[in-house]
């Protein structure tokens, strides 16, 4: 019998079968998906039918629809629980993907018809979704080597496989640099400062290997508490840099691949007729390219830095008057901040956490999304997962229709990379008739239950869940007819503006009401932390802005030129962060050899997005702040016009729709407290 006979992803399934899955079924059924996508892609091209929207773009769009399932599955694994074996079929079947995708783009039988279809558009009687996706193909085509001659296809082919190859490389060292340091405490003494609850979870921690003691890791759960809370600075001194030299001089050092990366992206885009390789990704962005961009974020540092600037020589007071610290370094940052912000507003993580148990927030941000939008949670017990902790929910709409399956899955674990994102296992569409619904997951990496308490979440923890559940309400209300511009698949700039404006919610009274109840008494949470909590929300915004600039520079700086004279990627790093540090700078660390947005994850040229889109969030907030923040007119307007809308017109467009007007700063800096 045929291997792929017994495979549990050789043939259509709805609910991905986690359960039935081993190692072994994922290449097989790659290979074979996509076989059956270049099938389908030759059947457009064979059509002796004239080239229509219908039996080309819209056919296009539809075609591999079984790859995307098994590829959406395959990569959420090796993100979320993978291990070495996973790693291995990544690194096998990343090249084969980028050959397909050249194999497609670079067609020149397939492009003729796209071109056809183009060409007439305007005598095309086509609706706003069908000229985007007729633009966004052609374009596609055109942006990915279809106009250019043999020789220079073959270059290309050659840099996408190795661009995909690397970027794969760069994320396991990350994720092995990460899994490879660990602290053993063995002296409570130096635990001294650290919340209990963050003791207990150490210690935890450190029986979980069969060691005694409390043991510290790089994992953010782990780390954060521990800069924040714990007094012994030499220790906080290790774990930070420890934390800021992953990849950089060491086993899994990742130097050589940054400048391989840069410089294939920018061969790429010189190949394609680019300037750069921010040219290229801009031009498919609301900011259109790079001048833009650095005016932005020049801009936004000009109005934040002298608000920095005072943040710290404040911070430095504080400091050398507490503790007689001459110089402030990265290490004290976090940990004096929080001192500070005690000091000033009395108000400590550890005193909101009993009120954020993780259980009482997740029925939060479903109230928060049930009020704006009308939508039923229910937790399912019968859906196949990939590890006992991911929770399985059914959403309805308010008559009781099927919107989407929603997973969450929120703990760290050895095979998880960090940070939390939202990803999906099924895209919604419409397609003869049916409307097709998707299947969405969030997996963050937040505090563990102990065997005394429950998973009690630190309020950035809550900001965070709720931010990647507005990226999952951007997929389960996603309402189009085609997949490729469903959900999610919007301009970079552009997706963050549903995530970032639900965070909005964790800071207003009517919301905290819902959900922000202690976990042993039940009482709610006193008016009195609502209102610390509103005052602090603006403490030290000006270096947090300037922390985020930094890195928007960074990746402008590493992708806006050609990089082919850089040869020290710590040098070139220093050099942009220059204008935005106002620590000493640590020898021994370097931002660029881990920062995956921008080397693994898809930020290349992009990482000024987060910046651009809280301009969005602040403004259109506004907006709900005027009506009222449960309004249910300004709800269905935001849906109607930007979650249930995907990528079908252009983002301003829809943006202005919603709003009546285009965003401006102004409520961004009103918000941070810098004007």
């Amino acid at each position: 019998m045929n291997s792929l006979d017994t495979n549990p992803l050789s043939n259509t399934f709805d609910e991905a079968p986690f359960s039935s899955l081993k190692n072994e079924h994922f290449l097989p059924a790659i290979q074979q998906a996509i076989f059956q996508k270049k099938e389908e892609i030759q059947k457009i091209i064979t059509n002796k039918d004239i080239p229509t929207f219908q039996n080309t773009v819209a056919a296009l769009d539809y075609a591999g629809e079984q790859l995307s399932r098994v590829t959406s599955v395959f990569f959420n694994l090796n993100s979320a629980e993978t291990n070495e074996d996973i790693q291995k079929i990544a690194q096998e079947v990343s090249p084969l993907l980028a050959e397909l995708s050249n194999d497609i783009s670079l067609n020149e039988a397939l492009f003729r018809r796209i071109k056809t279809v183009f060409d007439q558009k305007d005598q095309l009687d086509l609706t706003p979704e069908e000229q985007t996706l007729l633009e966004k193909n052609y374009k596609s085509f055109v942006r990915n080597g279809a106009l250019l001659p043999e020789d220079a296809k073959e270059k290309l082919r050659k840099i996408d496989k190795e661009l995909s190859q690397l970027g794969l490389k760069f994320g396991e060292n990350v994720l092995a640099a990460t899994n490879n340091f660990e602290l053993l405490i063995t002296d409570e003494k130096d635990l001294n400062g650290l919340p209990e609850g963050a003791k207990e979870a150490a210690k935890a921690l450190a029986s979980s290997k069969d060691k005694e003691g409390w043991l510290i890791t790089l994992d953010y759960p782990s780390y954060i508490p521990f800069m924040k809370y714990a007094d012994n600075r030499d220790l906080r001194k290790k774990l930070s840099i420890a934390f800021g030299s992953k990849c950089y001089q060491d086993a899994f050092d990742n130097q050589e691949n940054v400048l391989k990366i840069v410089n294939l992206r920018y061969q790429r885009a010189q190949l394609l007729g680019y300037s750069s390789h921010a040219h290229y990704v801009l031009e498919e962005r609301m900011a259109k390219n790079p001048a833009s961009v650095q005016a932005f974020l020049s801009d936004l540092l000009e109005k934040s830095k002298p608000a920095a600037e005072k943040e710290f020589q404040q911070l430095q007071q504080f400091a050398q008057e507490l503790d007689q610290i001459d110089q402030l370094q990265k290490w004290d940052s976090a940990y004096y901040a929080e001192k500070l912000k005690q000091e000033k507003y009395a108000l400590d993580d550890e005193v909101l956490k009993p009120y954020f148990e993780l259980e009482n927030v997740i029925d939060g941000v479903f109230q928060v999304a049930s009020r704006l939008f009308q939508l039923q949670f229910k937790e399912i017990t019968t859906i196949d997962t990939y590890h006992k902790e991911v929770k399985t929910y059914q959403v309805l709409d308010k008559n009781g229709d099927f919107m989407a399956l929603f997973y969450a899955d929120f703990h760290p674990r050895a095979g998880k990379r960090n940070g939390a994102w939202m990803t999906s296992y099924k895209t919604q569409m419409q397609k003869e008739g049916i409307n097709s619904r998707p299947h969405i997951s969030i997996v963050c990496n937040f505090t563990k239950p102990t065997p005394t308490k429950p998973s009690l979440l630190t309020f950035n923890e809550v900001t965070t869940l709720f931010h990647e559940f507005g990226h999952a309400l951007h997929g389960i209300l996603a309402n189009t007819t085609y997949p490729g511009l469903s959900g999610t698949s919007v301009y970079w700039d552009f997706v963050e503006l549903p995530s970032q404006i639900l965070e909005n919610w964790c800071y207003e009274k009517e919301a905290l009401e819902l959900f922000a109840k202690h976990y042993q008494t039940g009482e709610t949470i006193p008016m009195e932390l609502i209102d610390k909590i509103k005052k602090s929300s603006t403490f030290m915004e000006g270096m947090a802005t300037l922390r985020q600039l930094s890195f928007g520079f960074l990746d402008m700086a590493w992708h806006a030129g050609n990089p082919e004279g850089i040869k020290d990627v710590k040098k070139q790093e220093n050099e942009v962060f220059k204008q935005t540090d106002l620590f000493p700078e640590v020898p021994q660390t370097c931002m660029s050899t881990s920062f995956s947005h921008i080397f693994q994850g898809g930020y290349s040229s992009g990482y000024y997005s987060y910046k651009w889109a809280e301009v969005l969030d602040a403004d259109a907030f506004d907006y709900f702040q005027e009506n009222g923040i449960f309004d249910k007119d300004t709800a269905t307007k935001f849906k109607d016009h930007i979650l249930s809308k995907g990528g079908t017109e252009d983002p301003m467009q829809l943006y202005k729709r919603f709003r009546g007007k285009e965003p401006k700063p102004e409520a961004l800096l009103k918000r941070a407290g810098l004007i």
